[in-house]
């Protein structure tokens, strides 16, 4: 009985210490099968964009649903990025304003706002607004599809559903992501010009001239760059998790709450990834 107790404790014990361990193997080997399936996603995706857009059977269907997917999520989202990148331009100005005006060097709003969205905030911000408008959209639209068995139709009709689904999606969404910066770019210097030139009584002229000085064409590629990535991931994500729906109209609802939180974390992470590499290398 004695020995039976203490076996009793050293397991009760041996539990507790392996419990923590367990957990974060299980989170580790569930962390590493998502990222294969979601870069085993974007490769089948990838072998089907021929086969989607020139060949012969199917290519104007093809080209049908990319058109469709290009409107709603990079034409309908346009208006929205502009307003945050206008806001974010002139939040900026009326920040920097008051130091730089310490060192005489008031001037330099235009260089720091120019540099900060075309390599950093462009991007970023554009990609957060577009996961919260078209990612999530995606994911709630697939796990639809999914739970209403449309999936299953269009197998069962010899149809891949990669290549009619993901594949106008991933392509839109990438394309317009980079569409979407250029005009985000241009929204946050312009709000950085209004206030520059209303408020601190910069000239519209010397504000565009320190813009075109500070920023090269390095920055502005760089911030492309990572604009189609950031594409590329959101629309990603979005099709993975959309097509892993279970458990009915409830898991529809916890698969596009999950696309807008891991999407926001992954492109901030991946993000910061960029921007170390490019600190190495000397972009």
């Amino acid at each position: 009985m004695i020995w039976t107790a203490r076996l009793r404790i050293m397991d009760c014990r041996m539990n507790t210490v392996l419990r923590p361990i367990a957990l974060l193997g299980h989170a580790t080997a569930d962390f590493f099968r998502f990222i294969g399936d979601l870069a085993y996603l974007i490769v089948d995706a990838s072998r089907g964009v021929h086969r989607s857009l020139f060949s012969k059977h199917g290519r104007r269907l093809g080209w049908q649903n990319l058109w469709e997917q290009t409107d709603r999520v990079g034409v309908r989202s346009v208006p929205i990025v502009c307003l945050v990148l206008f806001c974010i331009g002139a939040i900026l100005a009326l920040q920097m304003a008051p130091i730089l005006r310490q060192y005489g060097a008031e001037d330099k709003v235009a260089d720091i706002i120019s540099i900060a969205i075309g390599r950093e905030l462009g991007p970023l911000v554009s990609a957060i607004v577009l996961s919260g408008f078209a990612g999530a959209s995606i994911a709630a639209e697939m796990g639809t599809m999914v739970v209403s068995e449309e999936i299953e139709a269009l197998e069962a009709q010899a149809i891949d559903p990669v290549r009619f689904l993901v594949v106008p999606r991933l392509l839109a969404t990438t394309v317009m992501m980079v569409c979407i910066c250029v005009v985000g770019d241009f929204a946050g210097g312009l709000g950085g010009l209004f206030v520059g030139n209303y408020l601190l009584k910069l000239s519209a002229s010397s504000y565009i001239h320190h813009t075109f000085d500070a920023l090269v064409v390095r920055d502005f590629l760089t911030g492309l760059f990572k604009a189609g990535v950031f594409g590329l991931l959101i629309s990603s994500l979005a099709c993975r998790l959309g097509l892993g729906v279970t458990g009915g109209a409830q898991g529809v609802g916890v698969a596009t709450t999950r696309t807008v939180v891991l999407t926001i974390v992954a492109l901030i992470t991946v993000d910061l990834v960029f921007t170390a590499v490019f600190y190495c290398v000397g972009l």
